[in-house]
């Protein structure tokens, strides 16, 4: 080892693979933890949908049940006008009517009609005994009722089932009890319906004593029919009803969820109708779910830590070993090591490319290096750094210029198939961003070739104004203050509009959720002491043009460092570090002086002092004639949710001769419709605020309005406007800003267009 140069040291304690594997881990956890949290809420939101589905399932079985007793009883008014009963003595033929009507609605255990002695007469089984129904509650109940039905819930004598019994006394002209028809619903029948909406649910049917009626589950040993659950939990919540829902634990020691239904012709009745199901039934589905999120995280898991492990080991660990042998081959003095082809494409083959070419070049220099001392070095890194990018800049605009010139060409080809035509624009914006790269290379390097004429700063900043608005966004505030009598700047015009544009672009980041940007200009004259505090600019008069914002600011460490290259606060990949290094070099090679003011949370104020010309500027464009004025006297409805730009358009319409009738917004507009007479024109802003923007509006007047004529106008480009589909091909289109001439001419022409 030569004397003097220091032992390479291999020291990793942790490797690429194994960060790269530790940073899949942990991307990985937030899924984990999400899927946790939606486990949590599906559950908790199953039990509030499983429950609601209870209340309905509790609800509609007592609607069932209302729906079956007004069946029953107009059953009985028409039994009891029937001859075979009103006018038969005769018991045999009595209970074969009823038989055969049993037959017909299978829904009754039975049908019989009573004596007001209390004793059978006829029934529908034909069993011909002899029954005492005196001591039942529905007979006693309908010796007193005049009209209508009594019900009482009870176990059939005659079929042990749980049944409603549904009574209509059958009374003479004079008031008098003939006979008593009565009908036996069977509750167990009603519960026979199709899958339940909530599985494993189960209906139950209690009376007022909290005796078990049926049950949907006639299986069930916990609740059998005919069995009693007095004084249980379950019945007291059921028979008082003082609340729709509860959480009870059941026999099994389950906890379980029942609902109750609210109905008061199923209460009249004595039937209290209750729904539940087991709580761990309700969770089975989120449960199903949340085992299947984590078979779907784990595969996801398992992919992306196999995905990783491929990358860093095939991707980074094996070209990061080839860097490293090269370079301990570097480090012992072996200027002839290379890497052999093949290189990987990316990041890592253009670094092995240039440690390739760093190797031969020091190679080739090798005897030059060793006589040079560190002065010298360092004084011919920064006159190679000024020549490469001099070299680079001359040669890359060429290649650009010949790359943007044929891509233009390519895209005025109106023949040109779309995709051909879009990849031709890709590649004119490529080539565009090159070149602003490119000049921000020169401008930091002070080997821009500038061209300084006298500069009129206050109408350079009016003309830039309508663009910045455009680019900055409508969520900017922008204000120009400009000085009277200001002086004219020597500068070169182009660089410093890119110049004030890129710190116009610097203060809209600083701003993401809007704010006020200000341009201001002043006559400045810089004294000694101004000199003396930052010696970098000579004392003398200048143009000030200044640009302020009030976003995030600048920390004091990071101030000292902003017009550094490649030096930026923004997050990677969202800036080059090069804006305010440009602008410095731009200014400094101007001859002229930046300052730069910020404070956190106030804002930030950067000051561009220009050098003041000696004569007055030249080449000032003539104002455009303005053609003359067609006007009309048909009426329009201007809608447009800027107040300004609608007063604007408003006075200027009106004075070409045209009647205006005004609206704010959409709904306005639409309302207005209804109101006025006839209209020839429908004059709206594309984008506007209440959920309507100019494409809907349309749509709806000519709804309104058959072959109404529409005239859109834009902040946006007609052709972005067309590329995203918000107008139809050949709709009219007014692109913002616009001149009265310009204003007047669309209108004409979208009058022109015939209606309909």
């Amino acid at each position: 080892m030569a004397r003097g140069t220091t032992p390479y040291v291999h020291d990793t304690p942790v490797s690429i693979r194994a960060r790269l594997m530790l940073i899949a881990f942990m991307a990985s956890a937030l899924p984990g933890l999400l899927g946790l949290g939606r486990f949590l809420q599906a559950r908790s939101l199953a039990i509030e949908e499983d429950t609601a589905r209870l209340v309905q399932m509790a609800e509609q079985q007592a609607r069932t049940i209302d729906e079956r007793v007004r069946g029953t009883a107009q059953l009985l008014y028409g039994l009891a006008r029937a001859d075979e009963l009103v006018h038969s003595a005769n018991r045999t033929t009595c209970s074969a009517f009823l038989k055969e009507v049993r037959e017909a609605y299978p829904q009754y255990t039975g049908i019989i009609t009573v004596l007001p002695n209390g004793q059978m007469f006829c029934d529908s089984l034909n069993t011909g005994r002899e029954l005492d129904l005196r001591d039942r509650a529905y007979f006693q109940a309908a010796l007193s009722a005049p009209t209508g039905v009594v019900l009482e819930p009870v176990f059939g004598r005659l079929s042990g089932l749980a049944v409603l019994q549904v009574a209509h006394p059958v009374r003479s002209a004079q008031g008098e009890l003939e006979f008593l028809v009565l009908a036996s619903l069977n509750l167990q029948s009603l519960l026979a319906k199709p899958p339940l909406p909530v599985p494993e649910a189960r209906l139950l049917l209690l009376d007022d004593q909290g005796t078990v009626l049926a049950s949907t589950d006639a299986a069930d040993a916990s609740h059998p029919a005919g069995s009693s659950l007095s004084a249980t939990p379950l019945s007291r919540f059921i028979t008082n009803a003082e609340h729709q829902t509860a959480e009870l634990v059941g026999p099994d020691g389950q906890l379980q969820v029942w609902a109750n239904a609210h109905s008061v012709a199923s209460a009249r009745a004595g039937i209290h109708v209750s729904a539940g199901v087991a709580k761990n039934a309700l969770l089975a589905q989120a449960d199903r779910r949340f085992r299947q999120d984590l078979v779907l995280l784990g595969l996801s898991a398992l992919g992306l830590f196999l995905g990783v492990w491929a990358l860093a080991e095939y991707g980074v660990r094996r070209q990061v070993g080839r860097l490293t042998g090269m370079a301990r081959q570097l480090a012992a003095g072996d200027l002839s090591a290379r890497i052999a082809q093949p290189l990987p494409s990316g990041e890592l083959g253009a670094l092995m490319t240039t440690l390739n070419q760093t190797a031969e070049s020091l190679e080739q220099q090798r005897t030059d290096i060793s006589e040079l001392n560190t002065r010298l070095q360092q004084s011919q890194r920064m006159e190679a750094i000024g020549q490469l990018t001099g070299g680079v800049a001359h040669d890359f605009n060429n290649l650009l210029t010949v790359v943007l010139g044929n891509a233009e060409l390519l895209a005025e080809q109106r023949d040109m198939d779309p995709r051909l035509r879009a990849m031709a624009d890709s590649i004119v914006t490529a080539a565009q961003r090159g070149a602003e790269l490119t000049q921000r290379l020169l401008a930091f390097a002070r080997k821009q070739a500038l061209d300084p004429k006298a500069v009129d700063i206050n109408q350079l900043v009016g003309s830039l104004d309508p663009m910045l608005r455009r680019t900055l966004g409508a969520h900017i505030e922008i204000e120009l203050i400009r000085a009277a009598g200001l002086w004219s700047a020597l500068v070169d015009q182009g660089p410093l509009e890119n110049a004030l544009l890129n710190l116009c672009l610097n203060a809209r980041d600083a701003m993401p959720d809007g704010g006020r940007l200000t341009l201001e200009t002043a006559n400045v004259r810089l004294d000694d002491e101004y000199v003396q505090r930052f010696g970098d600019v000579v004392p003398g008069q200048y143009v000030m043009l200044a640009v302020s914002d009030t976003g995030q600011g600048i920390s004091p460490q990071n101030l000292q460092r902003v017009f550094e290259p490649f030096f930026t606060t923004k997050a990677k990949g969202k800036g080059t570090g090069l804006g305010l290094a440009m602008v410095y070099g731009f200014v400094k090679q101007s001859a002229g002086h930046l300052a730069i003011y910020s404070e956190l949370g106030q804002g930030t104020t950067v000051k561009m002092y220009l050098p003041r010309a000696t004569t007055s500027p030249t080449g000032q464009n003539a104002a455009p004639v303005v053609s003359s004025v067609a006007g009309g006297s048909e009426t329009i409805l201007l809608v447009e949710d800027d107040a300004a730009v609608r007063h604007y358009a408003v006075t200027a319409l009106r004075s070409f001769g045209y009647k205006v009738i005004e609206a704010e917004d959409g709904p306005t507009a639409l309302a207005l419709l209804d109101q006025v007479g006839p209209l020839d024109l429908l004059f709206t802003d594309v984008v506007m605020p209440g959920g309507m923007n100019g494409r809907a509006l349309a749509d709806a007047a000519r709804l309104k309005r058959p072959g109404l004529r529409v005239l859109y106008t834009s902040g946006h480009t007609e052709n972005a406007i067309v590329h995203h589909g918000r107008l139809d091909v050949g709709a009219q289109l007014l692109s913002k800003p616009y001149r009265r001439s310009d204003l007047d001419r669309a209108v004409r022409a979208a009058l022109s267009v015939p209606s309909g």
